[in-house]
């Protein structure tokens, strides 16, 4: 490990799995799913207005939401009213992560921190309360924080004003792969020279006009059962559900890690990013591109396949993009059976919280070595889909490294690789 090499030193959690990193870790061992039936209420109404009927019947029926997650245990009003849900539960995770990794950004040289932040799709309920007010009441009633609320940037905005991260800062646009690839810049930062850098992304993509958005993916579950909504390389996979949530992670150079005497949970040893370039919505007609970034990400991390001990899976949830994701881990492993595992079949696809919350769950279990499991999958159609998928948590797996895969809507493809500190 080189004296600029990125390492986490802390983890916030704000998913379905729970508020904060204890409570996130417990759940995923324990296997607990919160795909569940959409309990999310509709936006209020802008002040001094009443809300108007939102027709609910759309063909999204479960989704994994977080439950017990309180604003206002971290949000002012005064800041709540200009932003939304999603921006919030950043903020949230970015103060648990801060707190998780002992470091206090007001005795830091502003410069020296950053954030980099990944979002898919914005601040979905803020954007469609102002939408509601335009049409009901006009221009007047439009609150003036429409143009920065739902915007992409807005997270790392508010994460950078609070802290005051004057470094580089930025966001990722890149669906369900932004989070590996906000990781990827902020190694980039760091290995320039930054101090410390706030990196990952969270999503609240359950509003109604957020689900009206994304009721015409083709690989969406229409089903109302939980226990069949979102089964990856299952024999009977039928798509996936959206979810909200995510993570942030705090990156440090490993020698300022050490001087400080901070804990680490796994180094970011290498990234690659690969593009389709295929058809905006269609998936490629191979496997070729996802295959090529999980090797460059182990080129660039100088780790083998044969030292990865478990590969968190992208699990798209429908039979086309599962079989082309078994074919290209086949292909970089050579027909070595690695424990795969796809934790999130707790949560729902995130979209760019997805990948953050995956590089999460990999740090952790680096640190404590237990893969976190599958879930809702059968081990028949587990062993009948060639790989080696862990449903149920595995303890002592002896890790050393592991490899995370995310793929995102319009061709993007992401790998990382953690290794044990």
């Amino acid at each position: 490990m080189s004296a600029r090499t990125p390492v986490i030193t802390g983890i916030g959690v704000v998913a379905p799995t729970g508020v904060g990193v204890a409570e996130h870790w417990r759940n995923s061992l324990a296997g607990t799913t919160r795909i569940a039936p959409i309990s999310a209420p509709e936006p209020p109404a802008p002040t001094g207005g009443s809300t108007s009927s939102v027709d609910r019947d759309l063909p999204i029926s479960v989704a994994g939401e977080v439950a017990g997650f309180t604003h206002t245990e971290f949000v002012a009003n005064r800041l709540a009213v200009q932003t939304d849900r999603w921006t919030w539960m950043a903020l949230a995770a970015t103060e648990m992560a801060l707190t998780d990794a002992d470091l206090d950004p007001r005795r830091e040289v502003p410069m020296d921190l950053s954030v980099v932040t990944a979002s898919g799709s914005g601040g979905n309920a803020f954007g469609q309360r102002e939408i509601q007010a335009l049409w009901r009441d006009g221009p007047r009633m439009v609150s003036a924080y429409q143009s920065i609320g739902w915007f992409y940037a807005a997270s790392s905005g508010q994460i950078s004003i609070r802290h005051q991260l004057k470094g580089a800062c930025g966001v990722l646009v890149a669906d369900g792969a932004g989070g590996i690839g906000a990781v990827a810049q902020a190694r980039r930062l760091i290995r320039r020279g930054s101090a410390a850098v706030v990196a990952g992304g969270t999503e609240a993509p359950l509003s109604p006009y957020a689900l009206a958005c994304q009721s015409s993916v083709a690989t969406l579950h229409r089903g109302a059962d939980p226990a069949l909504a979102y089964r990856p390389f299952a024999a009977g996979a039928s798509g996936y559900v959206p979810g909200e949530g995510g993570a942030m992670l705090v990156l440090e150079a490993a020698h300022r890690a050490r001087g400080r005497s901070a804990r680490v949970y796994a180094e970011i040893a290498g990234t690659a990013s690969t593009h389709d370039a295929h058809h905006p919505s269609e998936p490629a007609p191979d496997h070729r591109q996802l295959a090529r970034a999980m090797r460059t990400a182990l080129d660039r991390a100088g780790v083998s396949p044969d030292e990865i001990g478990v590969v968190f899976a992208d699990g798209a949830g429908d039979p086309l993009g599962d079989r082309r994701e078994a074919a290209a881990i086949a292909e970089v492993f050579g027909g070595r059976r690695v424990p795969v595992t796809v934790p999130k079949t707790m949560t729902g696809r995130l979209c760019s919280g997805g990948a953050s919350l995956d590089l999460a769950w990999a740090a952790l279990a680096l640190r404590h070595d237990v893969v976190p499991p599958t879930v809702n999958v059968d081990p028949a159609d587990a062993a009948a889909s060639g790989l080696d998928l862990v449903t149920e948590a595995r303890e002592g797996a002896g890790l050393r490294a592991a490899l995370v895969v995310a793929r995102g809507v319009g061709g993007f493809n992401a790998a990382a690789v953690l290794t044990a500190a």
